[in-house]
């Protein structure tokens, strides 16, 4: 019998996985957001520039937050349901001199079941001196045999105060589905503006490779919580010493907190056994840190959120 060449049948596979799924690139696989915030003449923070591409959707933005009047709330949501194969998503948020905000999602992002590809979010977010930006997007749920990229970019002014959060579920718990997915992995980094490293994170998890539930690692929790606040060395020392590591068994709850490289800011880290005990433990962080920078606490959430 005639023998295969190895590149001819690697090509002819890729084909097959291609005839099979959506290729990158096509309609509704390229997810795209800028949103540019600034101050309008009467010194109120706005979005004053959005550009957005399917199926990623940017609400108008809302004035809800009573504590914060002049803060723009805004969601992003997804017309296109949970990530699949070959989605690229990019999402950049920039904040100029002064201007402030608060951005979430609509609902938890689903990362599907994967076979032949993986998705992937590139993040960009730009703060100027003196603004203030809550990210706070809702939990992510990697499915069975998931695959999951992320990278985000940060350039912040050494006078901005940003509060960046993720929370990454095992998967659906319920349906069985415990540490089931196949990859995530997560890249962060900061600089300033002349370009000066703050600092990276990289993690890499791959659950059948590595037993996450080990002692050491994320033991008996199902959720976990990534918080990065980059601020000024005086609110970072200040909101150091108001936050103690804890563990509570009785609430199946654990936190710490750490300094980042060259004195940017903090690392607040969540373990918790269900979602709504470890969001709650998120949001008053973020309290504290609005209530150091702004002088005004985070109000309380929406029941139905």
């Amino acid at each position: 019998m005639r023998s295969v060449n190895p590149s001819v049948s690697e090509r002819a596979t890729k084909i097959e996985h291609k005839n099979k799924t959506i290729p990158v690139g096509g309609i509704g696989k390229s997810g795209y957001v800028r949103m540019e915030f600034e101050l309008d003449n009467n010194g109120k923070s706005i979005l004053r520039n959005l550009d957005r591409r399917v199926p990623l959707i940017v609400q108008q933005a809302l004035y809800f937050d009573e504590q914060m009047p002049e803060l723009p709330c805004v969601y992003i949501l997804s017309s296109g349901g949970p990530n699949v194969d070959g989605d690229r998503y990019r999402q950049e948020i920039i904040l100029k001199e002064g201007s402030c905000a608060h951005i979430s999602t609509g609902a938890a992002t689903k990362i599907a079941s994967m076979r032949h590809d993986h998705s992937a979010l590139y993040q960009f977010i730009s703060l100027a001196e003196g603004a203030y930006l809550e990210y706070i997007p809702e939990p992510i749920i990697p499915c069975r045999n998931a695959r999951y990229f992320s990278e985000t970019e940060i350039v912040v002014a050494p006078s901005a105060t940003l509060f960046y959060s993720e929370i990454f579920l095992c998967g659906r718990k319920y349906h069985g589905e415990v540490f089931a997915y196949d990859l995530l992995s997560l890249y962060t980094h900061a600089e300033r503006e002349d370009g000066q490293q703050l600092f990276r994170e990289k993690m890499v998890i791959q659950p059948d490779k590595d037993c996450l539930t080990d002692t050491g690692k994320l033991h008996d929790y199902d959720v976990f919580a990534n918080v990065i606040v980059l601020t000024p060395p005086e609110s970072a020392d200040e909101l150091y010493c108001q936050t103690d590591a804890f563990i509570d068994n009785e609430k199946k709850l654990a936190a710490g907190i750490t300094r980042l490289p060259n004195r940017c800011g903090l690392q607040y880290k969540v373990l918790g056994g269900e979602t709504q005990l470890v969001k709650s433990a998120v949001r008053e962080f973020c309290s504290k840190v609005r209530t150091i920078i702004k002088g005004r606490p985070v109000p309380k959430e929406f029941p139905w959120r």
